[in-house]
Order: structure tokens, then C-alpha cells, then sequence
């Protein structure tokens, strides 16, 4: 009989013991599989919120403040910058394209975006995917100035369909104090999900900001009745100023030299910032929180090897007379070592399969839900190369487990007899 056979029947002979510690190496493989494919999702659909955008243009500030406030929808802008300066970088003639972005207020918690049907047409995301509607009553976007497009989030959590209107609110409070409800909007297109920022985000018209606040004075509304919906389509609703705009290039050869001429830009204080770099910089302000749950998955999976360590130990004195039989028939020191390294490595090698397959198991059961709290898509696939790193890892630590119980069985045959020590 081969040593693996033998390993194989020892294992089985304790089975209970032996389960116990393979479930205990399942589960930390499991954690650690988990937090690595979290880490790698979350570190690509990230470095993908936006796609094919050259360029961010917004008032001077930080370039991560930039980049939070136009693409995440996060924070306060540093300030607005006129509509001539984005015409002007608009009709640059190496600019394919411009999507302006304007923020401010909000509804029932979610970001409100103004832009034009720019946006639908050119804004892509992830692997250079075009945004698309599970309804609407215009492919293009905006047809009226109250019209709005939800992202699918706040769609299906609100309950919104197409029809329906909806009131927004001055701020970005969840609470906000101030309602719109003199110029209501209806909802006329719903967005796929996207996994990014604007399955969050309520999307209306230049215009419908403007009559938002076509009456309000110094940030406050108007003390009387103020200007009705009706009356407010009758007016002059071109944008003043802007928050962002979101540029696409002819050629990305030129995108340097676009950028260095709109951050030195003299008649208004402009930055350009390259949303890759920017997003590779703002990634790395999460690096230790992202080290700090890889150090406690392998604190996990110590643990577990431990325990594996710890069973075999304990397991030692009841075996010293299987051993010492095994000695008697022919057996010789290395083979005893041989057979204690080759069942925890077989321990090891069962805990780490066991692991993968309650991995994509629980894969299998919460993507529905990490794809509609999270936006997180974690597809199943075969483990990638850092998975496959940490599937080795585990099995080679676990025959390097089993050294300390094979070097103390060899060293105990060197003493022991056929009589078990009580």
C-alpha cells in the first residue's frame, strides 16, 4: 500500500476530528477568496466608473475633489466656472466632444445632475459601454425642459416608473427644507444599471436647473407665488455658469498640451485633470483599509492552519503505537515523516477545494444583492492569478504545518516501543 492510500485511510479512520479542521480551512480560504475578489472588483469597476473621457474641467481646486464631486457625485464643488470658457473648450477643434455637468440639488437623498442628451450619447463606462434605458419615452434622453432620467437605483427603490413626477430639493440634504414643488418633474427614462455612481443619480436638464431657480434670490426662494412651471418655459433658460465638463479628444496625443492650455487659462481660473491618473491617486487613499482586511482573512487562515497543527499534535500520543506497528512491519523513519506531511497536506488541499467551492457558492447566491446594494459585479469565473496565489499559499502552508508533528513522530520512533505509553 502506498503512502497516499495510507494517508488517505488514516484520515478517514478519523474522520470527525479531521472534518472539523477541513471545515475550520474552508471557511478562512473562503474569507480570504472573498476579500480578494472584492478587492480586484472593486479596484476595476473603480479605475471604470468613467470611460473614454479625456479630460475633467472644473474650477481650480484639488484634482481629487474634482474628480469626486463630476464623476461620484460626492462632496461640494469648489465653485462653477461660465458657460463661454466650456463653448470655448467645447469648439476647441481638437475636442470631439464636452458634456457639461452641473450640481446642487437633490432628491430624497440622491444627487441631481444637469446635463444635455450630450451625456446619454457620449458617457461610457467600464469596458467603454455606452449608457442605455430599460424605458423611455425618448432613445435620445431629454425631449422637455421638466423632463428626468433616473438611474436604476434610485428607480427601484423609490418605485419610480415612466410617468411619474417627482419634486426636488434646493441642497443636497437627505432632509433637505426646500422643495421645488411649484416646477415638478416627469420621469421620462429609466437607465440600465451600470455598477457606477449614476445608477444613483436623478439626471435633468441644463434648463429645468436654470427654472428651478430662475425666481430664487441669494439662495433663498421667493417670497411670493414666484414664477410658475408654465411661465418659466416662456424664458430665456441658457446656463450662466457650469460645474464640470467632461471632454473627449480627437487624439489623446494632444491631450497634454489640451490640458496645459486650460489650466493656464487667463480669464477664469480653470483645471484639466486626467480622470485615469486622478482615479489611480484616489484608489490609493483606500490602500490601508484594503490592507487591513487582507491581514485579518490571513490572520483567519492561520488560525485554521493552527488548528490543523493543533490536531495533529494532539492526535500524536493516540498514534504512537499505529506508528510504532508501522515501524515493526518495515517502515522506516522517513516513511512515517512522509505519511504525517502527506495528510496535512492532503488536510490542506481538501480545506483549500472545500473553501473554493463555498466561495462560488456564496457567490452564486449573494451576486443578485451585491449587484443592487453595491454596484459590486463579481461574475463567476475560474480564480484569477491572485486567487490562484492564495489557494497555493494555503496548501503549502499546511504541509509546512505538518513539519512540526512528522519531525516530533520521527523523533519519538527513535524511542518507542510496541508498548503504548499510558
Amino acid at each position: 500500500m502506498s503512502l497516499w492510500h495510507l494517508a488517505l485511510k488514516s484520515l478517514w479512520n478519523r474522520r470527525l476530528s479531521v472534518g472539523l479542521t477541513v471545515f475550520a480551512i474552508a471557511v478562512s480560504v473562503a474569507l480570504l477568496l472573498a476579500v480578494e475578489r472584492v478587492r480586484v472588483e472593486s479596484k476595476t469597476s473603480f479605475a471604470q466608473t468613467v470611460s473614454g473621457v479625456d479630460l475633467i474641467v472644473g474650477a481650480r481646486g484639488g484634482g481629487s475633489q474634482l474628480l469626486l464631486y463630476s464623476v461620484f457625485r460626492l462632496g461640494e464643488a469648489t465653485g462653477n466656472f461660465s458657460w463661454s470658457s466650456f463653448e470655448l473648450v467645447r469648439s476647441h477643434p481638437k475636442v470631439a466632444w464636452a458634456i457639461p455637468v452641473s450640481l446642487g440639488d437633490s432628491h430624497r437623498g440622491y444627487r441631481v445632475l444637469a446635463t444635455d442628451n450630450s451625456y446619454f450619447k457620449h458617457y461610457h463606462y467600464g469596458e467603454n459601454q455606452a449608457l442605455k434605458f430599460i424605458s423611455t419615452k425618448s432613445p435620445d434622453g431629454f425631449t422637455g425642459l421638466f423632463d428626468v432620467v433616473l438611474g436604476s437605483d434610485v428607480a427601484r427603490k423609490l418605485g419610480y416608473k415612466t410617468g411619474d413626477k417627482i419634486v426636488l430639493s434646493h441642497g443636497i440634504a437627505e432632509n433637505a427644507l426646500s422643495d421645488h414643488a411649484d416646477k415638478p418633474f416627469m420621469v421620462t427614462g429609466i437607465l440600465l444599471p451600470t455598477g457606477t455612481p449614476v445608477d444613483r443619480t436623478v439626471h435633468i436638464t441644463l434648463a429645468g436647473m436654470e427654472a428651478l431657480h430662475v425666481d430664487w434670490q441669494n439662495g433663498a426662494p421667493p417670497l411670493g407665488a414666484g414664477i410658475s412651471a408654465d411661465a418659466a418655459q416662456q424664458l430665456n433658460l441658457a446656463p450662466t455658469t457650469i460645474t464640470a465638463a467632461l471632454v473627449g479628444l480627437k487624439s489623446r496625443l494632444a491631450v497634454f498640451n489640451l490640458q496645459r492650455g486650460i489650466n493656464t487659462y487667463n480669464k477664469e481660473p480653470l483645471m484639466a485633470i486626467l480622470p485615469g491618473v486622478a482615479l489611480a491617486e484616489l484608489w490609493q487613499s483606500f490602500a490601508l483599509m484594503e490592507k487591513i482586511l487582507l491581514l485579518v482573512s490571513a490572520c483567519v487562515a492561520v488560525a485554521g492552519l493552527l488548528g490543523l497543527m493543533a490536531v495533529m499534535l494532539t492526535s500524536l500520543n493516540e498514534r504512537r503505537r499505529e506508528l510504532a506497528i508501522l515501524r515493526a512491519v518495515g517502515a522506516r523513519p522517513r516513511h512515517v515523516f512522509g505519511l504525517l506531511l502527506m495528510e496535512s497536506g492532503l488536510v490542506g488541499i481538501a480545506g483549500a477545494l472545500a473553501g473554493l467551492l463555498i466561495f462560488h457558492a456564496a457567490l452564486l447566491g449573494l451576486n443578485p444583492w451585491l449587484a443592487s446594494e453595491f454596484g459590486l459585479f463579481m461574475p463567476l469565473r475560474m480564480p484569477g492569478a491572485s486567487e490562484g496565489l492564495v489557494l497555493v499559499a494555503v496548501i503549502s502552508a499546511a504541509f509546512v504545518t505538518g513539519l512540526l508533528p512528522a519531525l516530533r513522530a520521527y523523533r519519538n520512533l527513535l524511542s518507542d516501543g510496541l508498548s503504548p505509553r499510558l
